[in-house]
């Protein structure tokens, strides 16, 4: 197989998660993230709630734009994973150099403008979707709840509730969809321990003891605050990007 032809089944491969795709994901992931990390030093911009606010509405675009694909609306590698991702990320990073020229010129904070551009980006596309199952939404907020009233209680870092929250609304989801509505996991690592234990509530504990102590690692072993405020920004867009599209795709079903 040529570089080419790679290059292709990297992106364009039909055949679903594997170990071998799922590792080069990640490799190919953590080589990106540091990039990034880079290149916004260079721009000087903060790694801050600002800069959460500015990318929200891309994570939801891409998230849409996958249940499109899933659906046959959308066609094309570009829409699945990890296309989707090279994608966003490159309408993102287009409209902050934008944004960040008009801050400069006009005084107008970039986050405001990328926010503003992507709700208009992704509004069509929501509005395309069809919104049939209500009841799937009703059993991922009545299960969601127990997670919202224990991080009302638990005395931990703010930044670090909100990630967690993030990922356990992913999980949820993935629970629900899988114990009501007959859908089955894609990926490798949580369908081997949905299979192990035989329950789909088993990824949800495990998700959430794995993100703790992700998060309580990057706190005592990186003084960087602004590495760990990235750091956590990226986790928190990945169960962002999964649990949103898990949702919309729950809606989406009828």
């Amino acid at each position: 197989m040529n570089f080419q032809d790679s290059i292709f089944k990297f992106f364009c491969s039909t055949t679903g998660y594997t170990i071998e795709s799922t590792t080069l994901f990640g490799i190919v992931l953590i080589l990106f993230v540091y990039l990034i990390f880079k290149i916004l030093g260079k721009l000087n911009v903060k790694i801050d709630r600002r800069l959460g606010i500015a990318i929200s509405p891309f994570v939801l675009l891409g998230s849409s734009m996958r249940v499109l694909k899933d659906s046959g609306s959308f066609d094309g590698c570009l829409y699945q994973t990890p296309g989707i991702y090279f994608l966003i990320f490159g309408i993102t990073f287009s409209l902050l150099l934008l944004s960040l020229a008009l801050q400069r010129k006009w005084q107008i904070p970039y986050y405001k403008t990328m926010f503003v551009i992507g709700l208009i980006l992704v509004a069509p596309i929501l509005g395309i979707l069809q919104y049939n199952n209500l009841l799937g939404l009703a059993y991922v907020f009545l299960w969601f709840i127990p997670w919202i009233i224990g991080f009302k209680i638990i005395p931990w870092l703010v930044e670090n509730k909100i990630v967690t929250s993030i990922h356990m609304f992913d999980a949820t989801t993935t629970f629900v969809s899988l114990t009501y509505f007959g859908y089955y996991e894609q990926h490798v690592l949580p369908n081997y321990v949905i299979n192990l234990f035989g329950t789909p509530l088993s990824f949800v504990i495990l998700k959430f003891i794995v993100i703790v102590l992700i998060l309580l690692g990057i706190d005592k072993f990186s003084d960087d605050k602004e590495f760990n405020n990235y750091l956590k920004l990226i986790i928190a867009i990945l169960g962002a990007s999964t649990g949103l599209r898990d949702l919309l795709r729950l809606l989406y079903s009828t």
